[in-house]
């Protein structure tokens, strides 16, 4: 089993680094999938990562070996890369019907599905702080949703499609998340990622339309290349941090991130009007919002982790 080194500081300050990365990233999505499809988005997503780790891996010679791979490893590398391409391609879709800071609240499912992955793969401690860490997320939930709880009824709005997309986008984040951790035994968390990086730029290829990127728009391009960049740092950040610090630790940091969309979604809105238009929330949606987060911290937080 793969044991942390210890340095919670910069655990959390990697940890930190990546809820900021991924509560900006939905704002750059929803200007890019306005010309380019979800699909061809992702190919070129994972495509420059792999290019740029790879110059980066190949002359310190560290590239991963291939031959010391067990086949317990290769399942676990297409466990990774089957989570992240859902992942990716589930929450891109959900832009669709969802506005940036719903989808970014409702994503938070996704470290209580990586909380529950620890408690069941790692066998750490779930305590009553962790259940009523649940209990206020769920609260959150519907306290957010309360001017909108009647759109998840009616499917045909797209509201309700966008809803579950999300939560299939969660529980592949958190398969993704559980599968890197365990393959930490073998091999560093930047080759992780290369080799998955590689492998989803290939799947995704037959689906993709490259030609579509040369008729955008500078600002599709800008929203598009910041995509291509937040990948590289975030998800680099987000490995290294399984590093340092327990991973339910690191989940609960990553909570924080629809603060910084909130934030995001302000800002752009101030900026350039109309770009990015804000969800409309209401006392109580702001509330829930807060409570998703601290819910989701609390959860994380509330119980000693079984990994050092």
């Amino acid at each position: 089993m793969h044991q942390t080194s210890g340095r919670w500081q910069l655990g959390f300050a990697l940890a930190l680094a990546t809820s900021i990365l991924w509560g900006t990233l939905p704002v750059a999505l929803t200007v890019a999938v306005e010309r380019v499809d979800p699909e061809t988005v992702t190919w070129l997503r994972f495509l420059i990562s792999a290019l740029v780790l790879g110059a980066v891996l190949g002359p310190r010679r560290v590239l991963p070996s291939t031959a010391r791979l067990t086949p317990k490893d290769w399942v676990l590398i297409a466990i990774s890369l089957a989570g992240l391409l859902g992942n990716y391609l589930t929450y891109l879709h959900a832009l669709r019907y969802l506005s940036p800071t719903v989808n970014q609240i409702v994503i938070q499912l996704a470290p209580l599905f990586l909380l529950v992955g620890g408690l069941v793969v790692f066998r750490e401690r779930f305590g009553s702080a962790q259940r009523l860490g649940v209990v206020i997320l769920i609260v959150g939930l519907l306290l957010f949703f309360n001017q909108r709880l009647a759109d998840l009824r009616a499917v045909s709005r797209g509201f309700a499609i966008g809803i579950a997309l999300l939560v299939i986008a969660a529980m592949a984040w958190a398969i993704y998340g559980i599968a890197q951790k365990l393959l930490m035994r073998t091999l560093g968390s930047q080759q992780i990622l290369l080799l998955v990086y590689v492998g989803a730029a290939i799947v995704l290829l037959p689906v993709t339309h490259p030609l579509e990127l040369a008729h955008i728009s500078a600002r599709h391009g800008i929203a598009l290349a910041y995509c291509c960049i937040n990948t590289l740092l975030s998800y680099g950040a987000f490995v290294a941090a399984l590093e340092h610090w327990e991973v339910s630790r690191v989940g609960a940091v990553l909570a924080t991130a629809p603060i910084f969309t909130l934030l995001t979604v302000w800002f752009t809105h101030w900026l350039w009007p109309g770009l990015v238009p804000p969800e409309p929330l209401n006392a109580l949606s702001l509330v829930g919002a807060l409570a998703v987060v601290g819910g989701s911290v609390v959860s994380a937080l509330g119980g000693r982790a079984a990994i050092r």
